[in-house]
């Protein structure tokens, strides 16, 4: 089996590299841009399955396939979830949130090796995916959450709640009165609800907003600490694969 990983982080690639290995899977190219991606795929037989991440950083990589006909199996590596997640459920599409988990890998390939064992194909339609990528705000994202409250139902406006965090297997908001609510869902539920333009994922375990965050200071290992008006309970920490993200989607 041929496997190929087309990302521009380079240390990103040669850690997903090494847990491929780890599975037994060996990647024979890393490529980093889509010009780059182009250039390969016109010299080269094309791979059994590519890891792909959706942005490049001289573009969106679905530019490699205006450029080319791809036929290989593709699993997504994406730090943009919340926008293209719709669009990999309606194209069957596996994906893989950033940083990549070794347990989520090991899944998808396992889910790669009974599809490719079927002998199945999955119609790719990148159109999908590129409208959401590009026009995000069309999208309707939640704007109040419920919590329960002894025997009453409090509601939560979305931009009241200066984070969500997941502890001890449960997800929580931290309202800007300074309380935290404990909700029926899971971070990876509210991937889907909540607006890109106020809410980043900084790290596995929160959720920030961005109408409350009152500062952001350098950390070890190239990471950032992001410092919320009100909560104060746990350190929040952009993961390193995340502050590139974290700090575009400040702008």
């Amino acid at each position: 089996m041929q496997v190929i990983i087309i990302e521009d982080e380079k240390p990103a690639a040669r850690r997903l590299a090494r847990l491929l290995s780890e599975l037994g899977v060996e990647v024979s190219t890393l490529l980093h841009s889509v010009e780059e991606s182009i250039e390969w795929f016109q010299n080269n037989s094309h791979p059994d399955l590519i890891f792909l991440d959706i942005q490049l950083s001289d573009g969106l990589s679905f530019e490699i396939f205006d450029a080319v006909s791809v036929e290989s199996a593709i699993i997504f590596t994406t730090a943009y979830d919340e926008y293209a997640l719709q669009a990999f459920k309606l194209n069957s599409i596996d994906y893989l949130l950033k940083p990549i988990d070794d347990e989520e890998l090991a899944a998808a390939m396992k889910q790669y090796q009974n599809l490719n064992h079927r002998e199945q194909t999955v119609n790719l339609d990148f159109e999908d995916i590129r409208k959401l990528l590009t026009n995000p705000l069309e999208r309707e994202y939640k704007k109040r959450f419920t919590a329960k409250v002894g025997q009453h139902i409090k509601i939560l406006n979305a931009e009241d709640i200066e984070c969500f965090y997941s502890e001890n297997k449960g997800t929580y908001a931290f309202t800007s009165d300074g309380r935290n609510y404990l909700l029926d869902t899971t971070l990876e539920n509210l991937e889907e609800e909540l607006a890109p333009e106020s809410f980043f994922r900084v790290s596995r375990k929160f959720y920030v907003n961005i109408r409350h965050i009152h500062d952001i200071v350098a950390y070890t290992n190239s990471r950032l600490k992001v410092k919320l008006n009100r909560f104060n309970e746990q350190e929040i920490i952009v993961s390193r694969e995340r502050v590139r993200d974290f700090k575009l989607w400040l702008e």
